[in-house]
C-alpha cells in the first residue's frame, strides 16, 4: 500500500497536518505536474519538494545558490532519518567524487547542488544515467532580469534539464516573486502547464516598524533595551557601518559579532557559526549575511539602514520569526540611506553586463525598486499594506500590527503647501531633484540656485517650512500622484497625474501626521507572549537539547525547533506515544531523542508533584489548538470553543465564561480595568496589543459600549491556558 503524503510528513517531520498550500503542490507534484510556489519565508517551501522526493521512486535535484541553505536543510534532513547531500564549492575533489559514488548506488533521495555546478562533467555524466524524478529550483527569481536578485547561472537550469534523457517533474519556488517575476519564471525555465500557487505574503507574526530617529544608535539601544537574551540581526548597507555599530554594541555588553565581504572566508564562517549556534545573540552584517540561514529563533531584524528594494527587504525581514513567535522588524531610515542605494547601484562591483543596453536596463528597473522603497518608508498607511499591494495582493487598509496602524495620527491640511511645491516644480520646468526644489522654496542662496538663475522665480523663498517637513510633503505628494520622481540616475520631479486638480482646481489636500513626533521615537520592547508555559520546564528541555546539539556538532534548533519545546511543555508527555504527539516528533527523532527528553519531563513532573494532564484533557487541549483562526473573534466565541472542547472529550461540566477569561487577562497584564462613564471597561494594555487584543466602540442596545476583539496570537494565548484558566 502506498504511503500518503501525510504519513511521510508524520513520519520523517513529526507534523500532523500541512500548512496554507503545502499539500495542493506536493499532490500536484507526485501527479506528475510541474509547478510554481511562491510563499513566503517560514511558510515551509522545503517541505513541498522534500515530501515528493520521499514519495517518488528517483532521485530529487535541488538547484539552490546558498551554500549555508544546502547543508542546513541536509543536517535536518539526515536527523530526520532521510537520505542527502550536497555539492558545492565548499567540498573538495575527494568529497564531491565520494557524494557522486554513493549517488550512483542509490544512496540518497535528495541531492543539492549549485546552479553552477550543473553542467560540470562530472555531476553531468552522473544525471544522464541516473533516475531522476524531479528537479526542483529553490529561490527561482533569480532566473529572472525583473527580479533583485538576477544570478546568469540559473540560466543553466534549462539548458541542464534539455540534456537529461528523460525530463523530469519541474517545481520552482521563491519567497518574493512580484506577478512579472513569476511570468518569466514559468517562461525561462520551461514549466509545463504548471500549477501555480500563489500562498499570500503575510506573516502575520511580524510587526514592521519604519523610524527616521535624530540618531540611529541611539534608537538601536532603545530597541534593543531587555532583549540581551533574544536573539536578531542588524544589517547595515555598508561594511564601515557593521564595524562600528558592532564595536559600539560589544562595548556596550551585547553579545554580538559581525559579518561582511571583507572578512577572511574563516572568520566570516565561525561568526556565523556562533550565531546559529546561539554562542553569541546578535550578527550585524550587511545583506551578504543571512541567505538559506534556517535559524528558526531570530526574534528581531533591525535594519540600520535602508535596503535598495522591498523584495530585499521582505527577505530579509523575514528571517525573524521563523517559529510563528511574535517578532519585530524596525527599519531605520534616513535620506542618506537613498543617497547611498543611489550610488551603489551606479558603481555595481563585481558585476558583468553583457552590453551596456542590459546594464542601463537593470539600473533602471533597480532605481524604480529604490524609489518604491523610499516611499515604503514614507508612507503613513499600513506598512504591511504597502508591501502586500507591491507584491499584487489587495490587504485591508489595516493589519493592526504595524507602526502606522497603531500610531495616533491626526489628519491636517496640507493644500496650500501642496500648491507652493508643484507650483515651484512647475516653474522649474520639472528639470531639477527634490532637494533644488526645496532650496527654491526655502529661498537658498547656494551657488546653483543662483547660477541657474532659480533665484528669480516667483516661487523663490515662497516657503518658511523646515527642509525635513518639505521633504515629508513631497514624499506624501507623490504617493497620491501629485508629483512624479523619476527614475533616472539623477532623479527629478515631474507634475502628476492629480497635480491640475491641485492647480486648478483647487482640491484639498490632507495628509495624515503623527502626533508628538511618535512617528520618530523607538517602539516599545515587544515579548514573546502566545506561548505561556513553565519556564522551568521550558529552560530544562534547552539545556537537554543544547547538549545534544554540542555532541553532535549541530546547531540547536536541528535537533528540534523552539515550537517543539514549547509544545513538550504543553502537552508534557510521558509515554512514547504521547511524544509522537508533540509537533516536529517524527518517528526517527522519538527513537534518537524520545527517552532523555521523556525522562527530563517526568522528572520534572514528580519533583514539582504536578499531576500529569489527563489524557481527556490534553486530547481537549490538542483539539483546542488547531480552533485559531485569522478573524479577529470576541471572548465570548473563544469561550464557547473552550467549552466545546470540554464537552466533546469528557470533560468537566463547568462552563468558561468570557468574565473569567478576562479576569485572567487582567491578572497576566493584558487587559486594564479603565472607567469611563461612570462604568468599567477591561481594555487592552500595550502587551495586550502586542499580542493582537484591540477595542473598538460599539452600540448594543442603544447604549455605547467598548468591545475587545482578539486576534489569531491572542487566541491561542488564551486557549494555551485554558486548563488554568478553568481550575481559576
Amino acid at each position: 500500500m502506498r504511503v500518503t503524503a501525510q504519513e511521510t510528513l508524520k513520519k520523517y517531520f513529526g507534523y500532523d497536518c500541512f500548512r496554507s498550500g503545502q499539500e495542493m503542490l506536493i499532490d500536484s507534484i507526485t501527479a506528475g505536474k510541474d509547478v510554481l510556489g511562491v510563499m513566503p519565508t517560514g511558510a515551509g517551501k522545503s517541505i513541498c519538494f522534500q515530501i515528493p522526493a520521499l514519495m517518488l521512486d528517483g532521485i530529487t535535484i535541488i538547484v539552490s545558490p546558498l551554500i549555508s541553505l544546502m547543508k542546513d536543510q541536509v543536517n535536518a534532513l539526515t536527523q530526520s532519518g532521510v537520505p542527502a547531500a550536497f555539492l558545492n564549492s565548499s567540498l573538495s575533489g575527494w568529497q564531491i567524487d565520494k557524494v557522486l559514488q554513493r549517488a550512483k548506488n542509490k544512496a540518497y533521495k535528495l541531492i543539492y547542488i549549485a546552479p553552477e555546478r550543473l553542467l560540470v562533467n562530472d555531476f553531468l555524466q552522473f544525471a544522464q544515467f541516473a533516475e531522476i524524478s524531479m528537479l526542483a529550483i529553490d529561490e527561482a527569481h533569480c532566473i529572472s532580469q525583473w527580479g533583485q536578485d538576477f544570478r546568469p547561472s540559473y540560466s543553466k537550469i534549462p539548458e541542464f534539464a534539455a540534456k537529461l534523457p528523460k525530463r523530469p517533474i519541474i517545481a520552482a519556488f521563491t519567497a518574493t516573486a512580484t506577478p512579472k517575476v513569476r511570468e518569466d519564471i514559468t517562461d525561462l525555465l520551461g514549466l509545463n502547464n504548471p500549477v501555480v500557487l500563489v500562498t499570500g505574503f503575510n506573516r502575520e507574526n511580524l510587526y514592521f516598524a519604519v523610524q527616521e530617529p535624530g540618531n540611529k544608535y541611539t534608537a538601536l539601544i532603545e530597541f534593543l533595551r531587555g532583549k540581551h537574551n533574544r536573539s536578531g540581526i542588524v544589517y547595515c548597507a555598508t561594511r564601515k557601518a557593521v564595524e562600528e555599530v558592532c564595536a559600539k554594541l560589544k562595548s556596550d555588553g551585547y553579545s554580538v559579532s559581525r559579518y561582511h565581504a571583507g572578512l577572511s572566508d574563516d572568520e566570516r564562517r565561525d561568526n556565523q557559526d556562533d550565531f546559529i549556534y546561539d554562542r553569541i545573540k546578535i550578527m550585524v552584517a550587511t545583506n551578504a549575511f543571512g541567505m538559506g540561514i534556517d535559524k528558526s529563533n531570530v526574534s528581531f531584524v533591525v535594519h540600520y539602514n535602508m535596503p535598495k528594494d522591498i523584495e530585499s527587504y521582505y527577505q530579509e525581514a523575514g528571517r525573524a520569526g521563523r517559529d510563528g513567535e511574535p517578532a519585530d522588524c524596525v527599519l531605520l531610515y534616513s535620506n542618506r540611506d537613498v543617497q547611498t542605494n543611489s550610488w551603489l547601484i551606479e558603481n555595481t562591483q563585481g558585476t558583468e553586463y553583457p552590453d551596456i543596453e542590459t546594464e542601463e536596463m537593470l539600473k533602471e528597473r533597480s532605481r524604480k525598486r529604490l524609489l518604491k522603497m523610499n516611499l515604503y518608508c514614507s508612507t503613513k498607511d499600513c506598512l504591511r499594506g504597502y508591501i502586500l499591494k507591491y507584491f499584487g495582493e489587495n490587504p485591508p487598509s489595516s493589519c493592526r500590527n504595524c507602526c502606522n496602524c497603531g500610531m495616533n495620527y491626526e489628519t491636517i491640511e496640507i493644500t496650500t503647501d501642496a500648491q507652493k511645491i508643484l507650483s515651484c516644480v512647475y516653474r522649474m520646468r520639472e528639470m531639477y531633484g527634490v532637494k533644488m526644489v526645496i532650496d527654491v522654496l526655502r529661498g537658498s542662496s547656494n551657488e546653483k540656485v543662483l547660477r541657474f538663475g532659480l533665484n528669480k522665480l516667483s516661487t523663490y523663498g515662497i516657503s518658511e517650512k523646515s527642509a525635513k517637513y518639505l521633504n515629508e510633503i513631497i514624499n506624501q505628494l507623490i504617493l497620491k500622484d501629485y508629483l512624479i520622481k523619476t527614475t533616472d540616475q539623477f532623479p527629478i520631479l515631474k507634475l502628476g497625474q492629480n497635480a491640475i486638480k491641485v492647480l486648478k482646481e483647487r482640491e484639498s489636500v490632507q495628509i495624515k501626521f503623527p502626533k508628538d513626533e511618535q512617528r520618530f521615537v523607538a517602539i516599545d520592547n515587544k515579548q514573546l507572549t502566545t506561548r505561556q508555559v513553565n519556564r522551568e520546564l521550558l529552560t530544562a528541555l534547552r539545556a537537554h537539547r543544547t547538549e545534544i546539539a554540542k555532541a553532535q556538532k549541530l546547531p540547536a534548533y536541528i535537533i528540534f525547533a523552539d515550537t517543539a519545546l514549547f509544545d513538550m511543555c504543553v502537552k508534557t508527555p510521558t509515554t512514547k506515544e504521547e511524544f509522537l504527539k508533540v509537533s516536529g516528533v517524527g518517528q526517527i527523532k522519538l527513537e534518537r531523542y524520545g527517552e532523555g527528553f521523556l525522562k527530563i519531563i517526568t522528572d520534572f513532573l514528580s519533583s514539582n508533584k504536578i499531576e500529569t494532564t489527563s489524557s481527556i484533557e490534553a486530547n481537549a487541549l490538542s483539539e483546542r489548538l488547531t480552533e485559531t483562526t485569522e478573524e479577529f473573534v470576541t471572548v465570548s466565541t473563544i469561550a464557547d470553543k473552550i467549552n466545546c472542547a470540554f464537552m466533546v472529550n469528557g470533560g468537566d461540566n463547568n462552563r468558561i465564561s468570557g468574565q473569567v477569561i478576562n479576569d485572567w487577562l487582567v491578572a497576566k497584564g493584558y487587559l486594564t480595568i479603565t472607567h469611563h462613564n461612570g462604568k468599567n471597561f477591561k481594555i487592552p494594555t500595550d502587551l495586550g496589543a502586542s499580542i493582537g487584543i484591540f477595542s473598538e466602540d460599539r452600540v448594543i442596545r442603544g447604549e455605547k459600549v467598548k468591545v475587545n476583539m482578539f486576534g489569531k496570537a491572542a487566541q491561542e494565548l488564551i486557549l494555551i491556558n485554558s486548563i488554568e484558566i478553568a481550575r481559576g
